[in-house]
């Protein structure tokens, strides 16, 4: 693959930027990258969802399939954020305003991407605030520095996030009722100042009733969403997003890697957790076109060769 990723070991910092690493290739146990080649990106999960918590109240997946009706007709048809998601995301909201980051005592990003689906945009909105109205210059869209800050007390301010949302990043899709999608036309309201323009349908194109997206296929899109970021400008980026398709992510990597720090990589992600890695890219596919997801279009120019076998006992993972 063309990609490197690091996950977060303890033990380990960035100078400055408080963040934690782990590289290595076979004999030096350490690795080497052009700095202007890598980006951090901060994936996180969305918070709790109403589909997680009767999951967890049943004990079981069956809940969230259609039965004899339609999927979309079902309570948990894109589910929502339950009152204890809500509050998860705006305990990470803290945690990252007392974050030290790119100089500053607090974390903020360049660009946020998000998953279409309702509860990783109400994650979204409610750790990132509404966002930068979209089309509008960064100095023209400000916000003050989280209260407590030494920036606060200087008075700056910093520009609010662009926050834009892309299909390639919602959760694996099909068969659960909670990875469908309603129409962008009446979820894009309750999110005026997200951007929206590279969503290329109203409706869900890709859920499926009854069958659930492959993991190879699944694997080559989050591939193809790694080259998408790679190619973007910023530098500082995070990601709201999903488990299994965050699993699909980090188990093509960290083959190399001590088993502990493998496991911290490719373990199921918790309801709103914040996994960060710096994302290399080793230059030999920077210059190929990375098409959007379409129903038709191909999704990555990366082949994997195994997805069935690196996915073997997640299947059943809550969604």
């Amino acid at each position: 693959s063309s990609l490197a990723l690091a996950p977060f070991i303890p033990g380990a910092r960035m100078i400055g930027d408080n963040f934690e690493y782990s590289l290595g290739p076979p004999d030096s146990g350490f690795s080497l990258f052009l700095a202007e080649r890598t980006k951090k990106v901060h994936f996180i999960r969305h918070a709790e969802g109403e589909h997680n918590a009767a999951t967890a109240s049943s004990g079981s997946n069956d809940v969230l399939t259609r039965g004899d009706n339609p999927a979309r007709d079902h309570p948990l048809w894109d589910a929502r954020l339950t009152d204890v998601g809500v509050q998860q995301a705006q305990k990470l909201k803290q945690h990252l305003a007392s974050r030290p980051s790119g100089g500053r005592s607090f974390t903020a990003f360049d660009l946020v991407v998000v998953s279409p689906l309702t509860r990783t945009c109400e994650t979204a909105f409610h750790i990132f605030g509404p966002g930068r109205q979209p089309g509008k210059p960064g100095f023209l869209s400000t916000l003050d520095a989280p209260d407590g800050s030494e920036e606060k007390l200087r008075g700056e301010k910093v520009p609010a996030p662009r926050i834009l949302v892309r299909e390639e990043c919602r959760e694996r899709w099909g068969q659960y009722v909670c990875d469908g999608r309603r129409p962008v036309s009446k979820i894009m309201p309750e999110f005026p100042s997200f951007d929206w323009s590279e969503v290329p349908y109203d409706d869900d194109h890709f859920y499926t009733e009854d069958a659930r997206e492959s993991d190879e296929h699944c694997c080559e899109r989050g591939i193809a969403f790694l080259q998408w970021l790679n190619k973007r400008p910023e530098k500082c980026i995070a990601v709201v997003t999903h488990s299994s398709f965050l699993r699909h992510i980090f188990t093509q990597f960290g083959g190399n890697l001590h088993k502990d720090d493998q496991d911290s990589l490719q373990r199921l992600a918790g309801n709103c957790e914040l996994r960060s890695i710096v994302m290399c890219s080793h230059g030999n596919k920077d210059g190929l076109d990375v098409p959007p997801l379409t129903s038709d279009a191909p999704r990555s120019t990366v082949r994997i060769s195994s997805a069935t076998d690196l996915l073997a006992g997640a299947h059943n993972a809550p969604p």
